[in-house]
């Protein structure tokens, strides 16, 4: 038997700006036993709608079965599957790091080489803002643990397709 090759994929998807759509969408994916690896959502440049970015994986019939689903919910409008190349991703992570005498420096000078900015400096602690892809957010990450991380919180994908148009505009290209 060959066995099912599990993938992760990026979904933007675009909904009405109304109360209790992201409860429906999650509810979508906790009732089918799918797992949702990040979520972000903001209002869109138009105000009737919001955007969502979900990054989850599974073999290609449940991506399948998720854009269906998707699909099917009223307050859906557009949902559209980035590939891989095909469009541009960003998180965002603010990381609190022990920082004290000669550590403060080399964890500053760590932050600029990865262009992260240091937002809040006390007598024992650092919190840096790092933006980027998320293997960016990671190696910083593992750099950090040397110095002893408090806490940290990252926002999870945002995404936009690679084009000159609306994610709209790109998901009817590709038809």
């Amino acid at each position: 038997m060959e066995e099912k090759q599990e993938q992760s994929s990026t979904f933007s998807v675009l909904v009405e700006n109304r109360f209790g759509v992201l409860a429906r969408v999650a509810g979508l994916f906790s009732g089918r036993g799918y797992n949702i690896d990040s979520l972000a959502v903001s209002p869109t440049n138009d105000t009737r709608f919001s955007r969502m970015t979900i990054v989850t994986h599974g073999d290609e019939a449940i991506l399948e079965q998720i854009e269906k689903q998707l699909n099917k919910l009223v307050e859906v409008v557009q949902v559209t599957t980035l590939s891989k190349n095909d469009f541009v991703a960003r998180e965002l992570m603010l990381i609190k790091v022990k920082a004290t005498g000669h550590d403060r420096n080399e964890i500053i000078q760590l932050a600029d080489v990865f262009k992260a900015n240091v937002v809040n400096v006390l007598p024992d602690s650092l919190i840096v803002q790092v933006t980027g892809a998320q293997e960016k957010l990671e190696a910083f990450t593992e750099l950090m643990k040397t110095f002893g991380i408090i806490e940290l919180a990252r926002t999870g994908r945002v995404a936009l397709a690679r084009n000159s148009g609306t994610t709209e505009d790109w998901k009817a290209e590709q038809k």
